[in-house]
């Protein structure tokens, strides 16, 4: 008999869509499994579907919080559960296709992996396609393909989709507590930074999930910088991102090589100093050079004008914003 999984499925006020994702996980082709949910306080009917899952299918194992922890500690709660050697991870408005388990368990054993992810079909409210690929319209697919087997995939580019994650609980323990330090260091993207540091990812590029976009989403496909107006806005974003992820790497110190720990105090002192610089940087170049040498020439020399000489950028920033938006992708 095929090993049991277990598979955890944060909940909060989810009662749209509740149903066709349970029914999605139960249903699948690979039946030795274990539905863990957490309801984190919710107030709509969440609850009430949820006991009805919970008295019609013994795989179904419910906890309800007394206080609304926040996704990251929910889904922190949900890792504490895991008691089988291999663990999905599961949001509660998507929809999974029949063989998701059974095709990331294989390529797991196949590969030798630690952890698998997979690519994603995007689309809205209704289940109609908004984007054929997640991973193309977020511009990973280059990136993964170059660095699956590198700790770069998720120390600097985050192409880990926590929904589309098969992994091994060995890890959970390096895992563990999940970082808060910043919004922008997610629970999908620790998990994946955390087992590419020692361990081996393998990626499908099949999509195995609908990943629903709508009015309710925690995270989705919406771009931010494609929001603002103005230079300083999107410079701004970029910084707060980076403070945020190498902030959060610094706190998290002993979870690192001591060359990364060097490197990441590095990066946080760097993007302090360009928050304090608002027309030109002539310091810290090198540290930038290691972080965006990987990508494409364009978009590294856009970066170094956005981060470095904003002053050289504002006009053709102005320039390319009013023609995307003539040509409505803006």
């Amino acid at each position: 008999m095929k090993e049991q999984i277990d598979i955890l499925l944060a909940t909060y006020n989810g009662e749209k869509y509740l149903k066709q994702q349970i029914d999605s996980i139960l249903n699948q082709t690979y039946q030795n499994i274990r539905l863990i949910i957490s309801d984190d306080g919710s107030q709509d009917k969440t609850r009430e579907i949820l006991k009805q899952y919970e008295e019609k299918d013994k795989r179904v194992t419910v906890y309800y919080q007394k206080e609304n922890l926040g996704c990251i500690k929910n889904f922190e709660f949900l890792l504490k559960k895991v008691e089988n050697d291999i663990y999905m991870l599961s949001d509660q408005d998507d929809v999974w296709m029949p063989e998701k388990i059974e095709k990331t368990y294989e390529k797991l054993e196949k590969e030798k992996a630690d952890l698998v992810f997979t690519d994603l079909e995007v689309v809205d409210s209704e289940l109609q396609t908004i984007y054929v690929s997640f991973n193309d319209f977020m511009k990973l697919s280059r990136k993964i393909h170059k660095y699956i087997n590198t700790d770069k995939i998720n120390y600097l580019y985050n192409c880990v989709t926590g929904c589309t994650i098969l992994s091994r609980k060995k890890w959970i323990d390096r895992i563990l507590p999940l970082p808060t330090h910043s919004k922008y260091v997610l629970h999908d993207h620790w998990i994946g930074l955390m087992v590419s540091l020692e361990g081996k990812l393998a990626y499908l590029p099949e999509k195995y999930i609908q990943y629903r976009q709508h009015e309710d989403n925690e995270v989705g496909t919406e771009k931010i910088s494609h929001q603002f107006t103005q230079l300083e806005q999107v410079r701004e974003w970029f910084i707060q991102v980076k403070l945020g992820v190498f902030g959060t790497y610094v706190e998290q110190q002993e979870k690192f090589s001591e060359e990364l720990q060097v490197f990441n105090q590095k990066a946080y002192n760097y993007f302090s100093m360009l928050e304090k610089k608002k027309n030109f940087n002539w310091k810290g170049w090198d540290i930038f050079h290691r972080l965006y040498k990987t990508e494409t020439f364009l978009y590294y020399i856009e970066n170094f004008i956005i981060m470095n000489l904003p002053w050289i950028g504002k006009g053709i920033f102005q320039l390319r914003y009013a023609i995307l938006k003539l040509m409505k992708k803006r």
